[in-house]
């Protein structure tokens, strides 16, 4: 069935390029891994920046709701962004954020997963700048794009640190912004 193999080639770009990097994944290795065949490839994808695309894509959706729910569990606070996060940060498989590891290796800020991976970034600041206007904020927009940044700055040093330790760092600052 077309759908399985869609899906089939999704999850498996997904977990190789999050594990390995999206330049270090080659079609073969996709095609290999996920068993699908050539020809049902590209019925799906054009190109494997095609993929990259709907690959990104998905995650951001996936990604977006794992937040909220998470953030709703944790209490639903602005704060509590930095909690979720900070359990993502000691999952064996953590290697950083997918959007920012793609904007680093496809540099172009023109390029298609370029534009998806900022993309993602500015639906994440919009569904922090929700959590301070629920929370009263008069200036929810800009702090919004300031929580962002903490929470991109705990990402990448959670990945050289391999711990939750940086996700608290900036909840400390966040709740001194929020003061």
């Amino acid at each position: 069935m077309p759908t399985r193999a869609r899906e089939r080639l999704l999850d498996t770009a997904e977990e190789l390029f999050y594990a390995q990097g999206v330049r270090a994944v080659g079609v073969e290795q996709i095609l290999t891994a996920s068993k699908v065949g050539r020809a049902s490839f590209y019925r799906h994808f054009a190109s494997k920046d095609d993929l990259v695309v709907a690959v990104l894509e998905r995650r951001d959706l996936r990604w977006r709701e794992w937040l909220a729910e998470r953030v709703a569990a944790l209490g639903g606070g602005p704060l509590a962004v930095f909690d979720a996060l900070a359990e993502r940060f000691v999952r064996a498989d953590f290697r950083g954020c997918a959007f920012i590891n793609t904007m680093v290796e496809a540099a172009d800020p023109g390029s298609p997963a370029h534009r998806v991976a900022a993309d993602h970034k500015s639906r994440v600041a919009g569904y922090v700048e929700s959590l301070l206007t629920a929370a009263g904020r008069d200036d929810a927009t800009a702090l919004a794009w300031q929580l962002v940044m903490l929470m991109d700055g705990a990402i990448v040093t959670a990945l050289r640190e391999r711990s939750a330790v940086p996700a608290q760092r900036a909840r400390v600052i966040a709740a001194a912004l929020l003061n």
